[in-house]
């Protein structure tokens, strides 16, 4: 059998696998086959989505799986290996090229049928690295969507009450961060986004980055919160993180924040084509060290800044490229968040989203930064 080195497959949920949604631009829940063989683009779908994706995907060929079932002679009770293979077979495909986390069993089922399955290397679309302008629109909607939830959150915090034991009151109860955290997300989706693990978190919780929240929030505490939705629209995620105290901050917690705000807009500055994400990196954890906040160690614990500055952001919350693994090319997308988390004052994180340009970057997130609310 010829072997085609250019073939490239894809079994997968668009809802669930970016490099299928990238590919089709059509949501589906359940695994479907795409091939890409010739330059030519093909789906497999169930008789229940295929009159759907005729009209949504974008794509040259949407075949009926029952259909090709008949054609190819296969009994029902085909499986979805067996059915994948034949189906290559019959399009004289000994070779494919899959994404890395393609599903082993269906590989060893592929492979039965005397096909080889060879996994990508890295990415397995190189090019959803740097965004289209079509992609950037996407981004800058997801964002909008974000900035509604982050404005709630604002709202809320605004108008809860400073009691004099410490604890915010809104409503007549106390403003915990699950309370919070639900008027952000339903914010969300209202503007049309997913919300999923929005982070809600102050005091000491505020000191661990991923810590979503839980129980009461205080007045003159450092509150972090880091809104990450998608878009239900295109798929894309926006990503956004602001550090406030709902009363008076003390002179620690402004110094802090501070340090962090300034931080930022050094990292920001500093990025352009050719610069390289680890050296700014470096730059800004030693900034921080000189301020006081040395990323170390401590009883225990980590404190400083013990993540990276960023990533990348598109059909992935977290995706290629890792701001501290690349040399910046233009347009690429992705996150600026340092964070200083410093038990005894707490934690902060700053986070806007910028597209690389020829000159340096662009602002995609537009949300004020302000400390006291």
């Amino acid at each position: 059998m010829p072997k085609s080195p250019t073939a490239r497959l894809i079994v997968a949920s668009s809802e669930s696998d970016a490099d299928m949604l990238y590919a089709t631009r059509f949501f589906v829940p359940d695994a479907f086959v795409f091939l890409q063989h010739r330059g030519r683009r093909t789906i497999l779908l169930s008789d229940l989505e295929v009159d759907r994706g005729r009209t949504e995907a974008k794509v040259d060929e949407v075949l009926s799986l029952s259909q090709e079932r008949e054609k190819l002679r296969l009994p029902e009770q085909t499986g979805f290996g067996e059915l994948t293979a034949a189906f290559l077979r019959s399009r004289k495909i000994g070779r494919v090229e899959v994404p890395a986390a393609f599903p082993l069993g269906l590989a060893r089922e592929i492979e039965k049928a005397g096909i080889e399955v060879v996994p990508a290397n890295g990415l397995f679309w190189k090019e959803r690295e740097c965004k289209t302008d079509e992609e950037l629109k996407h981004l800058r909607r997801a964002l909008a969507v974000t900035e509604t939830g982050m404005a709630r959150g604002m709202e809320v915090l605004k108008a809860a009450e400073i009691t004099k034991r410490g604890p915010l009151k809104w409503g007549g109860k106390p403003l915990t961060s699950e309370r919070l955290r639900a008027e952000i997300d339903t914010a969300i989706l209202r503007a049309g986004g997913l919300p999923a693990n929005t982070i809600v978190a102050g005091g000491l919780q505020a000191c661990d980055p991923h810590e979503r929240g839980h129980g009461p929030l205080r007045a003159d505490e450092l509150i972090i919160l880091d809104l990450f939705p998608r878009d239900t629209r295109s798929g894309y995620f926006g990503d956004m993180t602001r550090t406030v105290v709902r009363g008076r901050a003390s002179d620690a917690q402004r110094h802090l924040w501070e340090t962090v705000r300034v931080g930022q807009k050094q990292a920001l500055e500093a990025m352009k084509p050719g610069e390289s994400g680890k050296e700014i990196h470096e730059e800004i954890k030693d900034f921080f060290t000189k301020k006081g906040f040395p990323t170390e160690l401590h009883e225990g614990r980590w404190r400083g800044f013990f993540h990276g500055i960023g990533h990348g952001l598109g059909l992935e919350i977290h995706e290629s490229p890792r701001f501290g693994q690349t040399n910046f090319r233009e347009g690429q997308v992705l996150t600026v968040e340092p964070g200083i988390y410093w038990p005894g004052v707490g934690g902060a994180r700053i986070e806007d989203v910028v597209a690389v340009t020829k000159t340096g970057i662009k602002m995609l997130s537009r949300f004020p930064k302000e400390l006291e609310i």
